[in-house]
């Protein structure tokens, strides 16, 4: 599924909604260049979990835990690691509930990953003209699909 974002605050429209409509153990794997609103995406994300803190992408630290909202929030940024570094993170430990509060796991640069998810919401964006971008959707094994054709943006 492909959505038009008209601006900036479409995107976050678009993550409040997923915020909203998400239950704990969903993956969202984010793509696209730099500044194509992954993290904007995001903090919509936690603003439809009810998440007051600032959400910012954790670039550096690679990992922030959000754990005051409806349920977790697990952002993970893999700008700066090659595939072998993403392997010895054992990221698993997030959707697998290995000592955490089962929640959702978004992964900026999610391409980085070198294995395959068993299920996932992956979301490309992509740039448009000026302040537009286009989000394409795809749900593997999640069973996400009818609650992404119901958001209204």
């Amino acid at each position: 599924m492909k959505i038009f974002l008209q601006n900036i605050a479409a995107t976050r429209s678009l993550g409040i909604a997923l915020g909203q409509s998400l239950s704990s153990g969903y993956i969202v794997l984010l793509e696209g260049d730099l500044g194509a609103g992954k993290t904007t995406l995001i903090q919509g994300i936690g603003e439809g979990l009810g998440i007051t803190d600032a959400i910012v992408s954790p670039t550096f630290t690679l990992i922030n835990e959000y754990t005051e909202g409806r349920i977790p929030l697990y952002h993970l940024d893999l700008y700066r690691l090659e595939p072998k570094e993403v392997v010895a993170l054992n990221l698993e430990t997030y959707w697998e509930g290995v000592d955490l509060i089962p929640g959702i796991v978004a992964i900026e640069w999610a391409e980085r990953i070198p294995y395959q998810l068993d299920s996932y919401l992956r979301i490309r964006l992509t740039y448009g003209d000026e302040e537009t971008r286009q989000a394409e959707i795809t749900s593997f094994n999640c069973g996400i699909d009818q609650v992404i054709a119901s958001i209204p943006i």
